[in-house]
C-alpha cells in the first residue's frame, strides 16, 4: 500500500459523539465538547499521521435543516464536509431520539458515493445497548462497514485505537505526501481554540437556551505580554437580559466562566495566562450576515 492521506468527515445529528470521538482518534483536545447538543458550530480539522498515511478528521456540525440566520449557517457547514471530503463516517448513537434520525444520517452518507464506515457510539449506555445491533445492521442495510465504540471505556485502550485508525486509512486515496505537518493535530490557531475553549465553559455553566444564542469573540491576544500572556475577550449575547445572567448574582457565573477556561487554556499553552472577560448584548447577532462572518460564522462559498 502507498502513501494515503485525506479528509475524512465527521456526520451526524447534533450530541451523537463526533467531537468525543475525534478528540479520542486524534488523542488531543481538539473540538470543544459539552452535553448540549449544536455545541460544535464549524467545522474542526483533527489531525492523525503516521508514516503510512495521514488522516485529517473534520468534525462537522450536526445535520439540521434550517434556512436563516446561525441555524442555516451550520446545515450549510456540514453540507460542505460532506462535498469537500474524500471519504465518509456516519456517526449514530444508540441514545438517538428516534430511528428515523439515524436512518436519515445513513441514507445521507451511503448516498454521497463517498467511501464510508458507520460507527455506533456510547456504545457503553446498558440500557440502551441492544440498539446495537439494531444500528449496526442498519448499516450494514446500505452497504458499510460497521464499527461501534465506547470512548468512556475505551480511552485507554491504545490497540482498540490504533486499529480504528488504519481501517479509516483504507478509505482515503493514495497521495504523494502529507496534507499537514505531520507534527500538528490541528490546523486551528491558539487564539481560535482559546475562544472555543471559553464558549465551552459558557456551555457548561449556563442552562436554559442562553448558550445557543452565545458566541465568543477574542478582542485582543498578546503573546508577547509581560510577565504572562494577555487575553481579552468578549461573550456575545443576543438579549439585555441574558447579560446579568450570564454574569450572575455578584458575578459568580462569569467568574467560574473565566476560571474554568483560564486553566485549559493554560493547559493548552503550556503557561500561566492573564484572562479578561466582558460580557457585550448584540441584539439578534445570528441573524446579522456581517457579524458571524466576523465571528467565523461564515461557509467557504460566502468567504
Amino acid at each position: 500500500m502507498g502513501y494515503k492521506a485525506g479528509f475524512l468527515g465527521l456526520i451526524g445529528q447534533p450530541n451523537a459523539g463526533k467531537s468525543t470521538l475525534m478528540n479520542y482518534l486524534v488523542d488531543e483536545k481538539v473540538s470543544i465538547v459539552s452535553a448540549k447538543p449544536q455545541t460544535t458550530r464549524r467545522r474542526i480539522l483533527g489531525i492523525w499521521s503516521t508514516d503510512k498515511g495521514q488522516i485529517v478528521f473534520v468534525d462537522a456540525p450536526g445535520i439540521i435543516k434550517a434556512d436563516k440566520g446561525l441555524n442555516s449557517f451550520l446545515a450549510k457547514e456540514a453540507e460542505e464536509v460532506i462535498a469537500d471530503s474524500d471519504a465518509l463516517l456516519a456517526i449514530v448513537s444508540v441514545d438517538e431520539g428516534k430511528p428515523e434520525d439515524a436512518e436519515k444520517i445513513l441514507d445521507l452518507v451511503s448516498k454521497s458515493g463517498k467511501p464510508w464506515i458507520g460507527i455506533v457510539t456510547k456504545a457503553d449506555i446498558e440500557e440502551k445497548a441492544h440498539r446495537v445491533l439494531i444500528l449496526k445492521k442498519m448499516i450494514e442495510d446500505r452497504g458499510g462497514k460497521a464499527m461501534s465504540v465506547s470512548v468512556k471505556d475505551s480511552k485507554d485502550d491504545q490497540e482498540e485505537r490504533e486499529a480504528m485508525l488504519i481501517e479509516f486509512l483504507e478509505l482515503l486515496p493514495e497521495t504523494p505526501a502529507p496534507l499537514y505537518d505531520v507534527e500538528l493535530f490541528t490546523n486551528e490557531n491558539v487564539r481560535e481554540m482559546a475562544s472555543e475553549i471559553i464558549r465551552e465553559k459558557c456551555f457548561e455553566s449556563l442552562h436554559q437556551e442562553i448558550p445557543y444564542s452565545l458566541a465568543v469573540r477574542i478582542i485582543k491576544f498578546d503573546e508577547a505580554a509581560a510577565p504572562v500572556p494577555k487575553i481579552y475577550a468578549e461573550i456575545i449575547v443576543s438579549k439585555d437580559s441574558h447579560k446579568a445572567i450570564v454574569i450572575g448574582k455578584e458575578a459568580k457565573v462569569i467568574k467560574q466562566i473565566g476560571m474554568d477556561s483560564r486553566k485549559e487554556i493554560e493547559k493548552l499553552m503550556g503557561e500561566k495566562v492573564f484572562l479578561d472577560l466582558q460580557v457585550i448584548a448584540k441584539p439578534e447577532w445570528f441573524e446579522n450576515k456581517r457579524m458571524m462572518k466576523e465571528l467565523g460564522y461564515a461557509t467557504k462559498s460566502e468567504n
